[in-house]
């Protein structure tokens, strides 16, 4: 959630309009995650061999987004 609460910072990730992805958790579990702007869904969800993400919006810092993301 707090990765999520994150993206609204325009200055520093760019205007982020929709964002979703698998991602492992430290526990070894995996993470699914969606986000609109002002709404975020975040649950557990079945393995995968790598995680995913996708990032739609306007002017993006992926530099930034990888990070956060630890990508």
């Amino acid at each position: 959630q707090r990765m999520l609460a994150a993206l609204t910072e325009q200055e520093r990730y760019g205007m982020v309009l929709r964002a979703k992805g698998i991602l492992a958790a430290q526990d070894g579990t995996w993470i699914h995650f969606d986000y609109v702007p002002g709404e975020s869904d975040v649950r557990s969800g079945s393995a995968d061999y790598t995680g995913r993400i996708c990032v739609i919006g306007s002017k993006l810092n992926e530099t930034a987004l990888a990070e956060l993301f630890g990508v």
